[in-house]
């Protein structure tokens, strides 16, 4: 069986009684041992309006991670490209590879991760058009490229110049983004925690229909999954809860508060949220690292692709660190 690589994706969630700052701290201490256990990248999400997620603006907080670390690479998972200007997308991270050339990714969704108003907000000519977003992807290759002209021929150049660029990368819980990606030649991220009945069509799809590019001679596809790993299935099934907890609330629109542990070990499921939970079910592996790893591998052999990034929540800081670690024994990623 090949060698898989395994990423992180991190969302830097508030704990209860805890401050964003905590939150942003925590990100920064994880993605300093993501690195020391051998973990490929490290990227963070981009999310508005929500006061138990504190990561709103990736390219910001990706300049820390990378100065923190040395080797890792570093990206965003991902920026929400409609929410923005596609060259102020170009020249923040045209700015974070003239910093740390070599290693930043540029991973992009046209989902708001966020409430319609508020991406309205953060970009009021947004439309949510799907021909829009095309537009705003074809111009980001044109302003990496430095092909970027007006209607009468002037240049638009997006700076800082570099020699390199950032690897972009589309995110993709269906076909369609998998097509883009292939349209674009891009690399693609197909976002199994977000919907759970993904299928390996849709890489198949993306590899058939693949044009090459510069970054990407061939398609390169990762996979994207929950993974709660502790040391005895008791802890397993205890974080398990925290996240089917989790994925209540927020399909009740509840996005202000994380509960702790001992509040949700007292709650009861309703058969409707029961219902739910088992519908959720593909978004999440859990288990101990021996079950976890079989988990993975069969995933990764199902969908054809060689590397995954994992993301961890969890009810304290001490599980999900104790998640990576032993993943991370699991895959042996330190060597």
């Amino acid at each position: 069986m090949k060698k898989i690589k395994i990423s992180i994706l991190d969302q830097s969630v508030v704990q209860k009684n805890k401050s964003a700052k905590a939150a942003i701290d925590e990100t920064v201490e994880t993605v300093k041992l993501a690195e020391r256990l051998g973990y490929n990248r490290f990227w963070v999400s981009e999310h508005h309006n929500s006061i138990f997620i504190a990561g709103s603006t990736p390219e910001l907080l990706m300049v820390k991670l990378a100065d923190a670390t040395n080797h890792i690479r570093i990206g965003s998972g991902g920026i929400m490209l409609p929410n923005h200007s596609a060259l102020k997308v170009a020249e923040n991270f045209r700015m974070l590879e003239t910093l740390f050339p070599g290693r930043i990714d540029l991973g992009m969704g046209r989902a708001p991760g966020t409430d319609r108003l508020t991406s309205s907000l953060l970009n009021p000519s947004n439309d949510f058009a799907e021909e829009s977003y095309l537009r705003q992807l074809d111009h980001l290759q044109n302003f990496f490229s430095d092909t970027a002209y007006t209607r009468d021929n002037k240049r638009i150049l997006a700076v800082p110049q570099c020699e390199t660029i950032p690897q972009q990368w589309i995110l993709s819980s269906s076909g369609g983004s998998s097509l883009i990606a292939s349209r674009f030649g891009l690399g693609l991220v197909v976002a199994k925690f977000i919907n759970g009945f993904v299928t390996p069509e849709v890489i198949e799809t993306y590899k058939k229909h693949f044009k090459p590019s510069e970054t990407f001679p061939e398609p390169h596809a990762l996979l994207s999954i929950f993974v709660l790993c502790a040391d005895t299935e008791e802890k397993a099934m205890e974080m398990r809860k925290f996240m089917d907890y989790i994925f209540i609330q927020i399909a009740s629109g509840n996005f202000n508060e994380l509960a702790d542990y001992e509040s949700i070990k007292k709650y009861v499921f309703t058969s409707e949220e029961l219902q739910l939970n088992k519908h959720n079910s593909g978004r999440i592996i859990s288990g101990t690292k021996e079950s976890v790893k079989e988990q993975l591998e069969t995933l990764a052999a199902t969908f054809d692709v060689d590397e995954i990034i994992i993301s961890t929540m969890a009810g304290n800081y001490e599980d999900r660190r104790r998640s990576f670690e032993l993943v991370a024994e699991a895959f042996d990623l330190g060597n």
